[in-house]
This record gives structure tokens, C-alpha cells and sequence, in this order.
């Protein structure tokens, strides 16, 4: 069987680096891209970049000690996670062969064989044929001839190369090899179960918010992504929401470990009706899918319609924050996740994108904002952009020291609010940083603490008009 490889720029090409597409002699020594050899397939898919791969075959097993052959697992399987179960079935040794069949190869793989070049005379179409035997590939084809060695060029010659047979050791497709014993002959299942990188998935939200009716409807996607170089055909597929610990993940010891995202308000306590392993929930598709080579699936996995929501505004002001010109405030998208006024689910980790219609009735993107893994019952604060209207102007009016080492201070701030839009709105006024015994001596409005080392005032600031709050503040520095 002979091979040939359409142009000079195929030969020369580096390993990894696109080709052109082979000619038809070529096309014909490798199997149709349709045909898979894998079985019955189950894929379990993490959050972290990692999957479980459960493929379930019938195998023709001689009795004794033979060599099976896996064709069409991951190009990227971590093979020392690899396992084969059957009846009986003992193994002996297991081999991954991921150097795949390309034009590429085929030159590095003929490296002290002899090939055959075809050249074409672009102005008669004449063809002429010279026997050379490969001697490098170092950053090109080094090529001897008779008696001449010639380096292969791109010149724009059109130029084939053909091989006699495909070198040993190159496979069309990823392929796991095990050699195994069986107790007796005769087909039977096997189970090969692996686990791979470069299958992954994340969940997208869709809110379409009614702010005159107060509701929202939310629709839940969950994207997958496969480049781990094979196609997953028919497959059971199961999501993880969670990452899974890996001994390959980074030690976070002696790092900061981050709160919760910003807009976990409140966690839930509410158990959602889905199936959990350990710690995490599972997310299946509802029916089997192929999971293609280099492609985004996305399949919906929540629709909720008129779930309470409404808008609020807020604005976070660190400890001595003073600006010399207003501040926008936060627009956010208050709304739970619980059963009887809520989304009623689980969400796993992802980017809310909320929408609301405008006069004509078209709904027009107001922002996004990304979500952590949520349990049910938890109120979410989204923040999706900066109010055009409504601005806030912190500022420090007096600094005191009311000792003489410096250990206690006295600070006086002034908050100016603003609101230019036709309606009144309510702010939530953040002043963070009032740790250890921090106490509000005097306030123009009566604040409340939202946590060990912040201070809330809701200020109400009438349409076209404008509000201020004053306090005072006595602390260690």
C-alpha cells in the first residue's frame, strides 16, 4: 500500500501545525471519520477541567494471554488512571499510543526510509518521479538523491511525497493498548474507565426582568466544551457542580482564601430535589448526547418563569474613602433562590446576563454579573452596572486624634446623595472597614450593622432631588 502527501508545505510543516488536506490515496488508508469503536459511553464532567469516562465494550476474547486494542479514547487520558474490568479478565500491561497519523508525522516516522517525490512542471503538467531517502527533519526535509543531498522547499512547486507504508507506531486515532488474560474464549463486556482533561462545562442564566411587575424569568444553560481530541458518541452524560479535589490542584497553604462572591447575600439552607454524590450535586442531561471534537453544546437545564425580583442601589465606601467628585452607585438585581419565592433550585457556579424590555417592548441587555455555586434558599444581590443617574459623594470633613499616642481617632463624614431620575429611589449606603470596638457617636440618620466591620444606612433620596447623611465616627485609627 503506498501514501502520498498532497504539497511541499504538508512535508515541511511542523509536528501540531495545520495541514492541507491529504489527496485521495491518502484519504483512503484511514477509516471513515464517522465510524467510532467505543461503546456504550458514560461522561462524567467536572467543573475543574475534568472528566470520568465509563466506556462499556464487547470484546472477541481468545482464551489466554492476547492484545486488545482501545481505539477512540481521549487523546488526552491521564493513562495511570486507567482501569479494565471484565469477568476473569486479569491485566498485564496497558499502552497509550498518541502519536497520530498526519503528514506531519508520516516525514519524521520515514527518517532513514526511502520515498518517493512527484513533481509537476506547472507549464507543461508533466509529471517526473525521483526515489530519496529521508535523512533529517530538523526544522525541515533533508533529503538525498543519487548522489546529491537536497533540502525540500516551499518554492510554490506543487510537490507530492509518497510513502510506501505507514511507519509503525502511528495510529489514525488515539489508542489504548492492553495485554490481558481470559479464562476462556468468546465474546464478553469489558468496561474501560479512565479520566481525562479537556472536558468541561459551565452554567449561563438568562433573566428577562419585569421591574414594574416585580418578576423575572430565568432560563439556565449549561455549556460543554470537549478538546480533549475525540468525539464522545451517544454518551450518558452526568454534571458535577463542584471542584473536585485533584492531586494536581496548587496548595493553597499560606494564601488569603476569598469570602464568598459578593453576590452570595445569604446562603440558603434548603436541600434542592436533585441527586448528590458526597458533597455535590448532579446535574444530568436528560437525554443522551454526542459530545463532538472541538465543540460547544449547550442544553438547558432550568426555566423559571415570574420568580419575585426587584432593583436596588448601592454604594461601598472603604474606611476614609473621600471623593472629590460623585460616585455612581451600584445598580443590583435583588431575588432568592428559595422554594416558595424563588428559583426553587441549585445553581451552579456561572454568568447571569439579565434583560429587560424597553418602550417598544424589545429586551435590551442591562448587564451581567457572575454567580459562585449557590444553594437553594440564598439571596443574591447581582450587581450588573453603575446607575446613570444616581451618585454618591463620600467625604472626610475632620480627622481628630483624641490621644496623644494615637490610639484613638475621632473622624467625621459627610455622605451626599443625589438622584437625577423622575422616581425616588432608597439607598443602601455601605460604610466598610469599622473593625474592633468602632462605635458611631453621632448619626444624622439611624444605621444599622450588616456585619462585624460595616455600617448600613438606607437613605431615601426623593426623584430630582438630593439627600445627605452625617456620622461620626470613634476609633483605634
Amino acid at each position: 500500500m503506498r501514501l502520498v502527501v498532497g504539497l511541499l508545505a504538508a512535508a515541511l510543516a511542523p509536528l501540531g501545525t495545520p495541514l492541507l488536506p491529504p489527496s485521495p490515496a491518502f484519504a483512503q488508508a484511514i477509516p471513515a471519520p464517522d465510524a467510532s469503536a467505543q461503546g456504550d459511553v458514560a461522561v462524567t464532567i467536572y467543573n475543574n477541567d475534568l472528566a470520568l469516562v465509563q466506556d462499556r465494550r464487547e470484546l472477541a476474547l481468545p482464551a489466554g494471554r492476547s492484545r486488545q486494542e482501545f481505539p477512540d479514547v481521549s487523546a488526552q487520558i491521564r493513562a495511570e488512571t486507567v482501569t479494565l474490568t471484565g469477568a476473569g479478565i486479569g491485566i498485564i500491561e496497558q499502552n497509550f499510543d498518541y502519536d497520530l497519523l498526519s503528514p506531519a508525522a508520516l516525514m519524521r516516522k520515514a527518517v532513514g526510509e526511502t520515498i518517493t517525490l512527484v513533481r509537476v512542471n506547472p507549464a507543461t503538467g508533466a509529471e517526473t518521479r525521483e526515489r530519496a531517502r529521508v535523512l533529517a527533519t530538523n526544522g525541515g526535509v533533508v533529503l538525498q538523491i543519487g548522489e546529491r543531498i537536497e533540502v525540500l522547499r516551499d518554492d510554490g512547486l506543487p510537490v507530492r511525497v509518497i510513502f510506501d507504508k505507514v511507519p509503525d507506531g502511528l495510529r489514525p486515532r488515539p489508542t489504548l493498548s492492553v495485554t490481558l488474560t481470559a479464562p476462556r474464549a468468546g465474546r464478553q463486556p469489558v468496561t474501560l474507565t479512565y479520566l481525562t482533561p479537556g472536558l468541561g462545562w459551565n452554567a449561563d442564566y438568562v433573566a428577562l426582568f419585569d421591574e414594574p411587575a416585580g418578576r423575572m424569568d430565568v432560563q439556565g444553560w449549561i455549556t460543554l466544551n470537549n478538546r480533549s481530541g475525540t468525539a464522545y458518541r451517544n454518551a450518558d452524560v452526568v454534571l458535577v457542580a463542584g471542584a473536585v479535589g485533584s492531586g494536581s490542584a496548587r496548595s493553597s497553604v499560606g494564601r488569603y482564601n476569598p469570602s464568598p462572591p459578593p453576590p452570595l447575600r445569604g446562603a440558603g439552607t434548603e436541600s434542592a430535589a436533585r441527586e448528590r454524590v458526597g458533597d455535590f450535586y448532579l446535574y444530568p442531561l436528560s437525554q443522551r448526547t454526542t459530545i463532538a471534537q472541538a465543540q460547544q453544546k449547550q442544553v438547558s437545564f432550568l426555566d423559571v418563569s415570574g420568580t419575585p425580583a426587584e432593583r436596588a442601589y448601592e454604594y461601598r465606601n472603604p474606611w476614609l474613602g473621600t471623593a472629590d467628585q460623585p460616585n455612581s452607585v451600584n445598580t443590583v438585581l435583588r431575588f432568592s433562590t428559595g422554594r416558595a419565592q424563588g428559583l426553587g433550585d441549585a445553581l451552579p457556579a456561572g454568568t447571569v446576563r439579565v434583560y429587560q424590555r424597553d418602550s417598544r417592548g424589545t429586551p435590551q441587555f442591562v448587564g451581567e454579573s457572575r454567580i459562585g455555586h449557590t444553594p437553594m434558599g440564598s439571596d443574591i444581590g447581582l450587581t450588573t452596572g453603575q446607575a446613570f443617574d444616581i451618585k454618591v459623594q463620600p467625604v472626610v470633613e475632620q480627622r481628630t486624634r483624641l490621644a496623644s499616642d494615637g490610639s484613638r481617632w475621632r473622624t467625621v463624614m459627610r455622605y451626599k446623595l443625589t438622584n437625577a431620575s423622575p422616581r425616588p429611589v432608597t439607598v443602601v449606603l455601605f460604610q466598610d472597614g469599622l473593625w474592633g470596638d468602632t462605635r458611631i457617636t453621632a448619626e444624622t440618620l439611624k444605621s444599622e450593622r450588616s456585619s462585624a466591620d460595616a455600617a448600613i444606612w438606607r437613605v431615601a433620596v426623593p426623584a430630582n432631588g438630593e439627600a445627605s447623611v452625617n456620622a461620626t465616627f470613634d476609633t483605634r485609627f
